[in-house]
């Protein structure tokens, strides 16, 4: 799905990873579920592009539905994988805290989940490798992104900003589309570790000069990083 000249994404509305487009080649942001393999192939084929174009992946965070297909682009194309450094261990498999689910509705839930089980999220492989990456990092990657940490989801959430595409990329800091109640707007997403530390987080996106903040799960969001944070409070 094209958003602009240098930005796409794939997957859809419950769980989505995006493409940063350049003639120098494409940086991927996040990696979804298993099952988004086909999703990202089919993307690259339209656009003309092949796996072999794909300099880098990003992860916004290291939850298993972030890291789908990070491995098998590594261990089969040699495509490094970028993590903070405080999720490093999570990508790899280790221990994550326990989190509330809170509030859901059955229809929403069962969709989430159903989608999970077609896009063989049953089947994630965790990393073995990763490159760590800190706040303020810029990555020598097609469209230079950016690391803004935005810690509370988990210890290692981070923005990426990319200029080239107009967009940060948000992960699950926030949420437009709650995967537990089928809720639409931006909002707090659930599952996350520090929920009061990951409200304070989004002000650091008040200064990113961009047209969309794009989430991990939910649509697109068009309009001012500067906005975020009142706007995820006051659902909150």
């Amino acid at each position: 799905m094209r958003l602009g000249p240098n930005l796409h994404r794939i997957g859809n509305d419950i769980v989505a990873a995006y493409l940063i487009v350049t003639p120098d080649g494409i940086t991927v942001v996040d990696a979804g579920l298993p099952g988004h393999w086909n999703d990202l192939t089919d993307e690259l084929a339209s656009l003309g592009r092949s796996l072999d174009d794909i300099r880098g992946l990003v992860l916004t965070h290291g939850d298993s539905d972030h890291i789908g297909f990070a491995e098998r682009l590594r261990r089969e194309h040699g495509v490094p994988v970028y993590v903070h450094a405080a999720d490093a261990d999570r990508a790899k498999g280790g221990d994550k805290p326990k989190t509330p689910m809170g509030p859901l509705r059955i229809g929403p839930t069962l969709g989430f989940f159903t989608y999970a089980l077609r896009k063989k999220g049953f089947r994630t492989e965790h990393l073995t490798e990763v490159v760590e990456v800190a706040d303020g990092d810029v990555l020598d990657l097609p469209g230079s992104p950016r690391i803004i940490g935005l810690p509370g989801h988990s210890p290692g959430s981070i923005a990426i900003h990319s200029s080239i595409a107009g967009a940060v990329f948000v992960g699950d800091a926030l949420t437009t589309r709650h995967v537990l109640t089928g809720r639409p707007g931006m909002q707090p997403a659930p599952f996350t570790d520090e929920p009061a530390l990951a409200l304070k987080s989004l002000d650091r996106l008040a200064g990113v000069d961009a047209a969309w903040v794009l989430p991990g799960h939910g649509t697109p969001w068009k309009g001012s990083p500067a906005d975020v944070a009142a706007v995820v409070r006051a659902a909150a």
